[in-house]
C-alpha cells in the first residue's frame, strides 16, 4: 500500500491499491473502529446481496486508490465494463464547536496522543468524545454512499466495495478516520502540539503544592556541565550590570526553511538545540539575577542520555518532537507520554519516581501512615496496600509513590498504565485527597 501523498498540508491523502485476496475469508476490520465504521455500513444497508457483491469486489482487487478528503472518500472500482465506475462514500464533518472538544479530549490524556502515534484508536476515546457531545464514530445512516454506475441499490455493489477498503485503511492509521471527520494529521498535531506547550507553560509557571505563600519555582535541571563552573565563585569576575531579564526565551534562526542545508546538518534538530540553549540561558540569567536566593543551591547532577531526551521531550512538546524521540529512543509513545508527565511535576526526580522502585528507611512509611490518620477528616483514611515505596488504594485507580527527597506523588491508573496525576507534597494526607478528589 502506497503510503500517503499529502496535498495541501495533508487535507488530501491517497493510498494505493491493495492487492487482490480472492478467496480469504479475513475479516475486512480487526480494530474496534474499523469494525464500528462496518457496521454504520452494514446496518444501513437495504441488500446483503450487494454487500456480499462489495466484499467480493474488495477482495478481488477491483478498488483502485483511494482518496480520502475532509468529508469524503472517492475511488474508482472495476465493474463488468471497461472503464471503471465512480464510487464515493461521505461522512459528515465535524463542526469547529465540536473539534474544540474533540481536541480537548485528546490532550487531556497523554496515553491518547501516544496511542494516535502509535496507529491506535484509544478505546476510551470515543466514548469520552461523546460525553462531550461529539459522535467521532459513524452510526447507522451516517455514510453516504454513491456511485456513477447505473445500479440504484443503497449502496451499490461498487460503493460497497470502496466502504470495505475504506475499512481496511482505518485499521492501518485511525488518522484517516479524522481526516474522514474534517482535519489531516498534520493541522491535529500541530495544533495538539500546541495545547501541549501551552499547558507546559501553565505547568511550568505553577507553584507546587506546599511550597506556601510567594514560593518562586525553580528553573528546570539544567543538565550540563556548566552548572558546577557558575556555582563556582572563584576565579569568575564579577557581573556586570544585568539588564533586565527577557519575558521569554528566543526561537532562533528557522533553518529548516533554508534552500540548501548543509550537508550532514538536520536543520530542525539543530533548530531546536538552538530553541532549547536559549530557554535554558534564560534560566540560567534568571538565577543570577537573583544570586542572594541561589547562593547555597547546588548544582544539578548531570542528566542521562534517557533523561534529557525526556527533558527535551517535555520542554518542546511538538508531535515531531515527540515521534523523534519516541523512535530515536527505542521507547514506546506510551512510555514517552508519561515520562514527559512525570518530567513536568519534577524533573529528574519525579522520573525516578516513575521508572523505579526503593525501599525507605525504617520507620519512615509508618510515621506517614500515623500522619495520615491524623491528617484524615474522620480518622480513617482508604485502606492503602503497600508495596516498597509504593502506596496503592485499595478498590480504586489510584497510587502514591513517595520519592527519594521525601515527596509523596499522585499516580492514577488509566487503562492499565500508571501515569502521575499532580505535583507532589511531603504531606500524604494532601496528596491522597487530591487524587481521590476530595
Amino acid at each position: 500500500m502506497t503510503r500517503r501523498v499529502p496535498a495541501r498540508q495533508e487535507a488530501l491523502c491517497t493510498f494505493g491499491a491493495l492487492p487482490p485476496a480472492k478467496g480469504s475469508r479475513a475479516p475486512f476490520a480487526e480494530s474496534w473502529w474499523g469494525r464500528a465504521w462496518l457496521r454504520a455500513l452494514e446496518e444501513s444497508s437495504l441488500d446483503s446481496g450487494r454487500l456480499q457483491r462489495g466484499r467480493t469486489y474488495a477482495r478481488g482487487g477491483a478498488v483502485g486508490q483511494v482518496t480520502v478528503a475532509p468529508g469524503k472518500a472517492a475511488a474508482p472500482v472495476q465493474g463488468s465494463r471497461r472503464t471503471p465506475y465512480r464510487s464515493t462514500v461521505q461522512v459528515e464533518q465535524l463542526t469547529d464547536r465540536q473539534w474544540d472538544r474533540l481536541l480537548d479530549v485528546i490532550a487531556d490524556r497523554a496515553a491518547n496522543i501516544a496511542a494516535l502515534l502509535d496507529g491506535e484508536m484509544p478505546t476510551g476515546l470515543a466514548d469520552d468524545a461523546a460525553a462531550a457531545g461529539v459522535a467521532l464514530l459513524p452510526g447507522p445512516g451516517d455514510l453516504a454512499p454513491e456511485c456513477s454506475c447505473p445500479d440504484w441499490g443503497y449502496p451499490c455493489k461498487h460503493a460497497a466495495a470502496l466502504c470495505y477498503q475504506v475499512a481496511r485503511l482505518l485499521d492501518r492509521d485511525p488518522f484517516v478516520l479524522l481526516l474522514l471527520r474534517g482535519r489531516g494529521e498534520q493541522e491535529l498535531t500541530d495544533e495538539l502540539g500546541r495545547r501541549n506547550l501551552v499547558r507546559a507553560a501553565a505547568d511550568a509557571l505553577a507553584v507546587p503544592v506546599g511550597a506556601g505563600a510567594g514560593a518562586v519555582v525553580p528553573p528546570p535541571p539544567a543538565g550540563d556541565p556548566a552548572g558546577s563552573a557558575f556555582s563556582s565563585r572563584s576565579g569568575l569576575p564579577p557581573l556586570p550590570a544585568a539588564p533586565p531579564l527577557p519575558p521569554q526565551a528566543g526561537r532562533g534562526p528557522a533553518l529548516a526553511e533554508s534552500a540548501v542545508p548543509e550537508p550532514g546538518v538536520d536543520p530542525t534538530a539543530l533548530e531546536l538545540l538552538a530553541a532549547d540553549t536559549a530557554l535554558r540561558a534564560r534560566h540560567l540569567l534568571a538565577a543570577a539575577l537573583d544570586a542572594p536566593r541561589h547562593a547555597g543551591t547546588a548544582p544539578p547532577a548531570p542528566l542521562t542520555e534517557w533523561q534529557d531526551a525526556v527533558r527535551l521531550a517535555a520542554t518542546h512538546p511538538t508531535m515531531e518532537v515527540f515521534a523523534r524521540i519516541a523512535a530515536n529512543c527505542g521507547r514506546t509513545p506510551n512510555e514517552l507520554a508519561a515520562a514527559t508527565r512525570a518530567w513536568r511535576y519534577g524533573g529528574a526526580a519525579s522520573l525516578d519516581v516513575l521508572e523505579n522502585t526503593w525501599n525507605p528507611p525504617a520507620g519512615r512509611l509508618e510515621r506517614d501512615r500515623e500522619a495520615l490518620r491524623t491528617d484524615w477528616p474522620d480518622g480513617v483514611p482508604p485502606r492503602l496496600r503497600t508495596w516498597r515505596n509504593r502506596w496503592t488504594v485499595e478498590g480504586r485507580d489510584a497510587q502514591l509513590r513517595l520519592s527519594r527527597e521525601g515527596l509523596w506523588y499522585p499516580y492514577t491508573k488509566d487503562r492499565g498504565t500508571w501515569w502521575p496525576a499532580g505535583p507532589p507534597d511531603t504531606d500524604p494526607a494532601v496528596v491522597l485527597a487530591a487524587v481521590l478528589g476530595r
